[in-house]
């Protein structure tokens, strides 16, 4: 039988993606046997980021200030607004160099079979944001997944019932894909061929 610490540790671990109960066991005897110094380090890294990182007030993105330094640079064309699922689809979107515009973050989407609807994710605050009479045009960056265009579709029918123009990146990316496994070339067109959403 483990001590109860050591249990505490893989329930833990089971807390990351992808990770069930034999790999959170597996890490969990690879720090404390091998990289006890790795151990504090993660530990310690982690405590960290817990106290210091939190949302950006503008795009919802994870800073350590206020407003994130992509929101407050003077060389963004704040009249565009990307609207992206996570950081890393918005870090992808930066990696195709097409895009010079301020982003949304809406750190999920839409899925009400995982209990997430517009109310989880905030979706008032993106509103309030597109709606500050500087954003012009909003483009919709979901992932082409079933979720990823529901949440698109939402968002298209919401941000047009205020006289916001809106476009949705082009399929570029594969039906099904997600941005995060897109390479940036395929991204940078994608951005470039956007068009108006039909409504």
């Amino acid at each position: 039988m483990n001590p109860s610490s050591l249990e505490s540790l893989i329930e833990a671990l089971r807390c990351l993606p992808g990770v069930g109960p034999k790999s959170a066991q597996r890490m969990a005897y690879y720090l404390l046997q091998r990289d006890r110094k790795g151990a504090q380090h993660l530990a310690a890294s982690l405590e960290q980021a817990l106290q210091v990182i939190h949302h950006c007030q503008r795009c919802n993105t994870f800073t350590e200030a206020d407003i994130c330094e992509r929101c407050a640079s003077p060389r963004r064309d704040a009249s565009l607004l990307c609207v992206v699922e996570t950081p890393v689809d918005m870090n992808m979107m930066e990696q195709s160099h097409a895009y010079s515009g301020l982003y949304y973050v809406l750190m999920g989407r839409i899925s009400p079979l995982d209990g997430i609807g517009p109310r989880e994710l905030k979706l008032d605050r993106l509103l309030a944001r597109a709606c500050d009479g500087v954003v012009q045009e909003v483009i919709l960056a979901t992932n082409y997944t079933n979720e990823g265009e529901a949440t698109a579709h939402y968002l298209s029918e919401l941000l047009k019932s205020k006289g916001i123009s809106v476009s949705r990146i082009a399929r570029g990316v594969p039906v099904g894909g997600e941005l995060e496994y897109v390479d940036s070339g395929t991204l940078a067109q994608a951005v470039r061929e956007r068009r108006p959403l039909a409504g």
